[in-house]
């Protein structure tokens, strides 16, 4: 386990498995998302879906939950634009279920990505694989975000729908 500084928010575990260098730009202070219209539509669709649900819960101001459904077990919940990066997505739920279990001693608790657009849900648990991964890319973002320049960036299929393109790619 690391030294709880070392922590980070749900956001970087996701853009590093997304692309480091958007990782490097968004931890330097570089925030591109306020006027870029995936960003938009993912907002909306956040605060448009799930009205019902005790939404919105911060903790430590690392790891910012959609919602929380209770039952037998807790269940933490993402509400997601599309699947195009999925992977993104299940690495940043397992990063939430790692902090709970391991920082908060929560044991009890399973997460769920749901994408209403396409009224799909995944259930997400967290095993010691996915412990020893999370491990491994908290060690990885801090290689990342404590070099003197941004990651020369690799092309990827989503690079012109990224916010952060024009640093990148103009």
């Amino acid at each position: 386990m690391l030294p709880s500084e070392t922590y980070f928010t749900g956001t970087q575990i996701n853009y590093y498995i997304v692309c480091p260098t958007k990782l490097w730009l968004f931890t330097h202070n570089i925030s591109m998302e306020k006027e870029n219209e995936n960003v938009e539509i993912g907002k909306f669709i956040h605060e448009t879906s799930y009205l019902r649900e005790r939404r919105d819960v911060i903790i430590d101001n690392k790891i910012g939950i959609d919602f929380i459904r209770k039952g037998d077990k807790l269940i933490i919940c993402e509400v997601k634009k599309s699947e195009k990066i999925e992977k993104a997505h299940r690495y940043q739920l397992y990063y939430y279920l790692y902090y709970l279990k391991k920082i908060k001693g929560i044991e009890n608790v399973e997460g769920m990505i749901l994408y209403p657009k396409y009224k799909k849900i995944e259930k997400i648990s967290v095993d010691e694989k996915s412990i020893d991964e999370i491990e491994n890319i908290l060690k990885e973002i801090e290689k990342v975000i404590s070099m003197p320049e941004m990651p020369k960036p690799i092309k990827k299929p989503y690079c012109r729908r990224c916010a952060y393109f024009e640093f990148c790619w103009v």
